[in-house]
Order: structure tokens, then C-alpha cells, then sequence
């Protein structure tokens, strides 16, 4: 009896693994800011299911957007802000993920639009762009809110300076308004799933290389937001560039040591969220 019934919730839960994976969105690839769409050919296995998938967010320009009067189009169609550093930094990372861990690991990215019902809940790890110049909306924050609350974690990156910082805080108090945003002690386990990273420098973006900071966020902050039971919901890359480091990673005119970081910092964050 004890065997029949362990099957039997053996058989249930297999059968809510799969339809979860069958209720997901269809990839679709959409048009970017940088091009990629147009030039780069999909992996051979790219249909094939995977425990887990680079979800990348989708969102409206916000006010302080670089691309306003280039891009003015429907941001739900791509051409938009969130697509920066896409598909190129998804894909390379993806292959990272795939190659330095035995997490399965899908070789396309997934967009994913949080005003798309409950899309958002099929993906349990989300990354976002150029968060200091997004449009969130109130209706957006309240799912992102329950997301993270759920179990879900969220990569914030591509912020920099003072002004794109206080818009962003603006932006997750929304979200959060009772949780603060803090510096993440080197002593977290966020920074010790793998690979031990205590010593994390400023990863600048491609086209600040000679400076390495964009406008005036000289100093890099690793940020988070805690659940409470002290896990890490937000994980918020302060003044560094993340997805350059990935996009450029194949690129010799790029510095290793940025993707290297960059690279070891983002499976430190996939693997503790599937983790923690």
C-alpha cells in the first residue's frame, strides 16, 4: 500500500511538472535595439524543454529611457529598451550556465511580459536591463511583488549613476515599499554557490571601457532585496554592466576578466535561486 501510494503522488507530481511546462508561452524571438534578432541563427536544439530557462523581462520605456525618439514603437513588439544586450548576452550566458554547472539549461532565452496573466510565474528566474530607465507600472510592481514573494528572484542590471539609481529605488519602493534595498555582505551564500566571489570589481559596459563607468557611477555596489527568512529576492548590479560582459564574451577587443566575473556572477545567482 505504501509503494501504491508513493506512486501515486510520484505520478501527480510529474504530472504537474508537465503541465507547467506545457502552460508556458511559445518562444518568440522579437527585433532588438542592437540587431541581433536579424543576424544570429537559433540553436539546432532550441525547442528542446530544460529545468531551466533564461526569462528575460519585458517593459515599458520609463522617462529617463535612452532610446526615446529612436525606438517609439510598441515596446511589447521589441525594438525597446529591454531588448539591449538581447539575444547575444542571453545566449552566451545560456551556454555558461550549460557548461560550468549540471543545471540543464535551455539555449534560448524566454521574454517575459508581466502584464501576460500568469506567464510570469512559470519562470522561476527573471533578468532585466537598463533597470534605471524602465517604465514600471503599478500593476507591474504588484505581480513583480508577488513573483518574488512566491519564490521567485529577480536579476536588476545595467544601472548606473545617481540619477538612474534614485529612479530605480523609486521604482521598487512601489514594489516593495516596506522592504529596503542594501548592500549584499560578502559573507551571503549568493556569493559562494559555486564559486567563491569576494573579490568583485566594476564590470563597465562595451562603450565605456576607457573610463569603465557610465556617467557618474564610478563605485559598483552588489544590492539586494531579503525575503523574510534572509533570502535574496533582488539581486541588483549597482554601476556595472553585467550583460555587456556576457554579449562581448567572445570578443577579444572585450576584457576577459569582465566576462570571467560576469560569467561566475550570474551562475552564482541562477544556482543559489534554484537553491534557496
Amino acid at each position: 500500500m505504501k509503494i501504491l501510494w508513493r506512486s501515486g503522488w510520484v505520478l501527480v507530481f510529474v504530472g504537474v511538472v508537465w503541465g507547467v511546462l506545457y502552460a508556458q508561452r511559445p518562444f518568440r524571438q522579437y527585433p532588438s535595439v542592437e540587431g541581433y534578432s536579424e543576424t544570429r541563427p537559433l540553436p539546432p536544439e532550441w525547442q528542446r524543454r530544460t529545468e531551466w530557462v533564461f526569462a528575460r523581462l519585458m517593459f515599458p520605456p520609463g522617462p529617463l529611457d535612452g532610446y526615446r525618439g529612436r525606438f517609439d514603437g510598441d515596446w511589447r513588439e521589441g525594438l525597446s529598451l529591454w531588448t539591449q544586450d538581447y539575444p547575444a548576452a542571453d545566449r552566451a550566458f545560456a551556454q555558461a550556465v550549460r557548461r560550468l554547472t549540471r543545471v540543464d539549461g535551455r539555449s534560448v532565452e524566454q521574454p517575459v511580459n508581466l502584464d501576460d496573466g500568469d506567464e510570469i510565474y512559470n519562470w522561476p528566474w527573471l533578468y532585466a536591463v537598463q533597470v534605471g530607465e524602465w517604465g514600471l507600472t503599478e500593476r507591474q510592481a504588484k505581480t513583480l511583488r508577488d513573483y518574488l514573494l512566491r519564490g521567485g528572484f529577480f536579476m536588476a542590471d545595467d544601472l548606473h549613476g545617481s540619477e538612474e539609481q534614485a529612479y530605480f529605488y523609486k521604482t521598487m519602493k512601489i514594489v516593495f515599499p516596506e522592504r529596503p534595498i542594501v548592500d549584499i555582505p560578502d559573507s551571503d551564500p549568493i556569493f559562494h554557490t559555486v564559486f567563491d566571489l569576494d573579490d568583485r570589481y566594476q564590470v563597465p559596459g562595451a562603450e565605456h571601457l576607457r573610463t569603465g563607468y557610465k556617467k557618474d557611477g564610478r563605485v559598483p555596489h552588489w544590492q539586494g532585496i531579503y525575503d523574510d527568512k534572509g533570502r535574496v529576492m533582488v539581486a541588483i548590479s549597482l554601476n556595472s554592466d553585467i550583460g555587456d560582459s556576457w554579449e562581448w564574451s567572445d570578443n577579444p577587443n572585450y576584457p576577459l576578466k569582465y566576462s570571467d566575473l560576469g560569467m561566475r556572477l550570474g551562475v552564482n545567482y541562477v544556482v543559489y535561486a534554484m537553491t534557496h
